[in-house]
């Protein structure tokens, strides 16, 4: 093969490569989807009860994801998924089932949205907002600033959440 087909070829290749890419990040908004967790099968919005809390910025959103994954590494036994932000602005929170046949179906990412719902009504900045115990885990997220959850079984399963 010649120098120049092979520069071609190599050129093609990148091309192509570089479109999948942009396919993925079209259909996923991101460029996580396919590094992080698989593309998402279902979508939803939700529209948040309470306005993003002033000063919720980077650090703040960062730091919360700090303090659940240090609380996780308390217990006595291994974290049961794992929970990130990621982003420019780290606006994207990403939460990953660690075992398998666990957190697999939209149910069982509802199930644990609702527990993780019980757990921020006890957060004292959950306390301190009017009708807290209407807020759900999105709410608290969207209050911290977040714009959307990525949640995945980390194997063929995900579901994505846009926070209004």
């Amino acid at each position: 093969m010649s120098s120049y087909r092979l520069v071609f070829a190599g050129l093609l290749f990148i091309v192509a490569g570089v479109m999948s890419i942009g396919a993925i990040q079209a259909q996923d908004g991101s460029r996580h989807s396919e590094y992080y967790y698989p593309e998402p099968a279902t979508f939803e919005v939700y529209n948040a009860r309470v306005p993003v809390l002033p000063g919720s910025d980077r650090l703040r959103r960062i730091g919360f994801v700090t303090v659940m994954t240090n609380e996780m590494f308390k217990n006595p036994y291994p974290p049961q998924f794992a929970i990130f932000a990621k982003g420019a602005e780290a606006e994207k929170l990403i939460i990953t089932g660690l075992n398998e046949n666990s957190y697999n179906t939209i149910y069982r990412a509802r199930a644990l949205f609702a527990m993780m719902t019980a757990v921020a009504r006890n957060t004292p900045l959950f306390r301190e907002q009017p009708e807290a115990t209407r807020y759900t885990f999105f709410d608290l997220a969207h209050l911290l600033g977040f714009d959307q959850i990525t949640f995945t079984d980390g194997s063929t399963f995900s579901h994505q959440i846009e926070l209004r």
